[in-house]
């Protein structure tokens, strides 16, 4: 009869610290790397532009640093801002489409987010012109100077062809 005898090997008292001790590290640091937040998803917006037109470029990276994510059309704007029946009275340098709303000109972000959350009846906003001190506008060689604008609410008249404006915020 042979005997068999079993061997169990027991690790070394230096090798369990070293598993314990690589155990211990990788937790803590596994808990010092902060959570992701996830991030909001980028608001699509469309963007018609004159291609040489430098104000829309800054317009368009305010938007971005303010959770849009933009497409470009270098076509102008002109066509898209009749097309989406905005009139030329209310018309600026780039005409934009957000959500189911058309956003003219330099309308600052917080308004577009304003306008979106409140979603009226309207066809859009609008800042006509090009007033200084608005997003795009206001870059180093205007030198700190803000005019005076409003960003207006457009709605549709239900008895015309026409639009209706009142004033949505007033930058003073």
């Amino acid at each position: 009869m042979t005997m068999s005898t079993t061997h169990t090997t027991h690790p070394s008292p230096l090798r369990s610290r070293r598993a314990l001790l690589t155990v211990a590290i990788a937790g803590v640091a596994l808990a010092s790397v902060p959570a992701r937040a996830k991030s909001p998803a980028k608001i699509p917006v469309e963007v018609w532009k004159d291609p040489s037109c430098g104000c829309c470029g800054d317009w368009i990276t305010h938007m971005e640093d303010n959770g849009f994510s933009v497409t470009v059309h270098d076509t102008g704007n002109t066509a898209a801002r009749n097309k989406l029946g905005l009139p030329q009275r209310l018309g600026s340098c780039h005409t934009a489409l957000v959500g189911n709303y058309v956003v003219e000109g330099h309308v600052p972000a917080a308004d577009v987010k304003k306008l979106l959350a409140q979603k009226p009846k309207a066809l859009g906003i609008a800042v006509p012109g090009m007033p200084v001190g608005s997003p795009g506008m206001d870059g180093p060689a205007y030198g700190g100077r803000k005019d005076p604008y409003d960003v207006l609410l457009v709605t549709r008249n239900l008895m015309s062809n026409d639009v209706s404006t009142s004033v949505f915020t007033s930058y003073r």
